[in-house]
């Protein structure tokens, strides 16, 4: 595919290179000379030197024939006007890389929405969705970045209280606004189908609003109400500290969350009400041995900085965390984590090539991502012209068992569609997908 990255400082570097490595033809645009000069001399790509923002150099590019054009200069602004410029010039796909939250805060503006662009990537972000996804369960659903914040997937284990039990999903009084994803049992997990039958023990996610999640929860009460919250310390209250604290259900996680600057501490307060916030630096030992790091569940390391995360990792784990887990990005220190006693270590540069390259789709597809156990993926979709799944509303598609419709983004606005609903051209869905049934269900969303 031809792809237009826009920016050739180290983000950009690192994504031209690997997207070269899987044989795409890449052309880097750069306003530093020397970046520009470098680029062409170590990769097998073209870079042309100029402003990203500016439609003369743009053409020179070739944004026109472009299949995908990532915006990841240094600056947001940049981004978001450049990947909207390209959009409109007549690139298919266009993404912009963000770092300040309020391009994604949808209650001040849908900057993605006004400006057309397929998505806004931040790389703290994600990285803090995977990292809250290794805390909750490995396979949940990632419905997170695709539903843009606005709904919830929640995942609980069904109890011998719960009123669900031996009954079909069908027969369960679920408001409209919840979906049930899937469900698991004895090691297995599949699209959940309104025949599908509730046993106890099986672990059900609930795809809904925040709302919505909360009240029907209850209908699968496990009988473990009562139990304490998962404990969790984050050391370092940057974007991806605190996108995992957010991201984590206050209802069952008490959440500690180590800063070192006095200021980010009284603003993470305001935005965190539910988290306790404390003024410390993670570096310390007995910092962290005042706060109790060794008896928390989970300890996630997320200062910025590398070793620092790896430092303080160690020292949780000696002073007795359950589980550590740390934000490493450098490719050589990914050898070295394991052996110091770090459960888990998640690149920021990882995550985003798994995101990146689910978009290098052809037709209808905007995004593939696969859960961790390989039989289902969840796509992102964009209903076309000639679709056959406009053709009728989604109870009477055959997709039960096969294809779950979790989201529905029209007219600005994400949610849970219910049975009668119909698709329209425009749309975006998220689709949750059983890999056996991909080559059947997907040509449904073609033309």
């Amino acid at each position: 595919m031809r792809v237009l990255t826009l920016g050739a400082g180290t983000v950009g570097r690192w994504v031209a290179d690997m997207l070269c490595r899987r044989r795409h033809s890449v052309t880097v645009v750069d306003i530093d000379p020397e970046n520009v000069r470098r680029i062409n001399s170590e990769l097998d790509v073209r870079a042309i030197e100029g402003s990203a923002s500016r439609s003369t150099v743009l053409f020179q590019a070739d944004v026109c024939a472009a299949d995908m054009c990532l915006a990841v200069t240094g600056d947001d602004e940049v981004n978001i006007v450049a990947a909207s410029m390209a959009k409109a010039l007549g690139a298919r796909r266009s993404i912009a890389r963000v770092y300040a939250p309020a391009f994604r805060d949808l209650s001040t503006f849908d900057y993605q929405r006004h400006f057309n662009i397929d998505s806004l990537l931040s790389l703290e972000q994600l990285s803090a969705f995977e990292l809250a996804r290794a805390i909750r369960n490995p396979d949940a659903i990632p419905l997170e970045h695709f539903a843009r914040g606005q709904l919830e997937v929640y995942e609980l284990e069904v109890g011998k209280k719960s009123s669900a039990v031996d009954h079909k999903l069908r027969d369960l009084k679920m408001p409209d606004s919840i979906r049930i994803g899937s469900i698991a049992r004895g090691g297995r997990m599949w699209i959940a189908s309104g025949e599908d039958e509730i046993h106890v023990g099986d672990r059900v996610s609930l795809i809904g609003s925040l709302e919505s999640v909360s009240k029907a929860r209850k209908l699968f009460f496990s009988g473990n109400e009562d139990k304490r919250k998962t404990r969790v310390m984050i050391a370092g209250g940057g974007e991806t500290g605190y996108h995992l604290a957010d991201s984590l259900s206050r209802r069952d996680y008490g959440i500690v969350l180590l800063e070192r600057d006095a200021d980010r501490c009284h603003q993470l307060a305001k935005q965190l009400p539910d988290v306790t916030i404390i003024h410390a630096n993670a570096n310390r030992r007995t910092v962290l041995e005042d706060e109790g790091a060794g008896t928390v569940d989970y300890f996630v390391a997320c200062t910025g900085s590398d070793e620092s995360n790896i430092m303080a990792g160690v020292e949780a784990r000696e002073l007795g965390a359950a589980r550590v887990m740390c934000v490493v990005g450098r490719p050589d220190y990914a050898n070295v984590v394991g052996k110091l006693g770090i459960d888990r270590a998640v690149s920021e540069r990882d995550v985003a090539a798994r995101q990146i390259l689910g978009y290098l789709n052809e037709g209808s597809i905007i995004s593939k991502s696969q859960l961790p156990n390989g039989s289902i993926s969840v796509y992102e979709l964009e209903i076309i012209e000639g679709s056959k799944v406009t053709t009728a509303p989604l109870a009477e598609l055959p997709l039960a068992g096969r294809c779950l419709i979790g989201a529905i983004h029209r007219d600005g606005f994400v949610r849970v569609p219910r049975a009668e609903d119909q698709l329209k051209v425009g749309d975006v869905v998220v689709a949750i997908v059983d890999g056996i049934n991909e080559n059947e269900v997907l040509p449904l969303f073609h033309s």
